[in-house]
């Protein structure tokens, strides 16, 4: 255990470590089977120890954040147009449904869908495909993901000051953390949901 935090110490101490924070949070936005979160908050947990430095990893991952939402957004775009499906079609009046969804409360369903899981693609590809603004896409989404990289980076800060003894228990519990919070979100996002209009079939 102790060559394995020799190891990320020697890891977190480089320079790289931003540029490969940077490429993990922008692909986790498209992939997300990547660990971006538990990324950045490996880092911010070994920050509390001088290295890296925590205000580059919250620049790091919030430029990585704002990338890959940007990616996801253009693949989303490059989808076959809203205009082109049948107009009796079921996949069309559920696009359509999601056009008016997103027209109403955009920024919202944005800044708050990278906390849910697996939220935050489905939000960006469905962002693109209904053609939203780019313009306003920025905006809100540069808030989310600034919004975003704090909390992991602060959530990872004070479990590595926490456990400074123990760095690997730091990341556990950061980990961990951001796991509940997550999924105590979504079950909230379910409730709400369950107790709100049905969306159309």
């Amino acid at each position: 255990m102790e060559a394995v935090l020799d190891l990320l110490r020697e890891t977190v101490a480089s320079p790289w470590v931003y540029l490969v924070l940077f490429g993990v949070t922008a692909v986790d936005a498209f992939f997300p089977a990547v660990p971006g979160e538990a990324a950045v908050i490996t880092a911010a947990v070994l920050s509390a120890g001088g290295h890296p430095d925590l205000a580059w990893v919250i620049v790091a991952a919030f430029l990585g954040a704002l990338a890959g939402d940007h990616i996801s957004y253009a693949i989303g775009r490059g989808a076959r147009p809203l205009a082109r499906l049948r107009r009796d079609g079921r996949r069309r009046a559920s696009s359509e449904w999601a056009r008016r969804a997103v027209e109403r409360r955009g920024g919202l369903i944005l800044t708050t869908s990278r906390y849910v899981p697996g939220g935050r693609t489905a939000v960006t590809l469905t962002m693109g495909a209904v053609r939203y603004s780019r313009r306003s896409f920025l905006l809100f989404d540069a808030v989310g993901a600034f919004s975003w990289a704090v909390y992991c980076a602060l959530l990872g800060y004070f479990g590595g000051l926490a456990f400074e003894r123990d760095p690997v228990r730091g990341v556990l519990v950061g980990v961990g953390l951001s796991v509940v919070i997550t999924l105590l979100l979504e079950a909230a996002r379910r409730l709400r949901h369950r107790r709100g209009p049905a969306a159309p079939p």
